[in-house]
């Protein structure tokens, strides 16, 4: 239960480094095609702002791989279950507000993440 936890943290850790170099680095040429419905001619005008919500993702990302590398079993799981609490949220909230697809991309694997943890904890 524990290593399958562990394997979905470093998932969805992998996914916002993934959102990190997206939205700083690749926000007017390959983040295109990755949104699609997002106004071509608005990737320009708001380079800043989505470097600065790659720099959030980045900071999850981090969150998540430090979880793994904290020694004591009991806060390495409340570290993991903040920050993947954390992702779930914003993918809730990016569902509602942006797109439900967000929903399965970045709130699912982190839920089931949070389910595997508190399994392990309680179980």
């Amino acid at each position: 239960m524990l290593l399958a936890a562990k394997l979905i943290i470093c998932l969805v850790a992998l996914l916002h480094f993934y959102f990190l170099w997206l939205e700083m680095f690749a926000w007017t040429t390959k983040a295109k095609k990755v949104f699609r419905k997002f106004p071509e001619e608005l990737f320009e005008p708001t380079k800043t702002l989505a470097a600065n919500q790659g720099l959030y993702n980045g900071f999850l990302a981090l969150g998540l791989i430090w979880s793994l590398l904290i020694k004591d079993p009991e806060w390495q799981v409340y570290v993991a279950l903040f920050f993947l609490g954390c992702v779930s949220v914003a993918g809730i909230y990016g569902a509602f507000t942006a797109s439900k697809k967000i929903f399965t991309i970045q709130a699912l694997p982190a839920l089931l993440g949070i389910g595997l943890l508190l399994m392990h904890f309680f179980l």
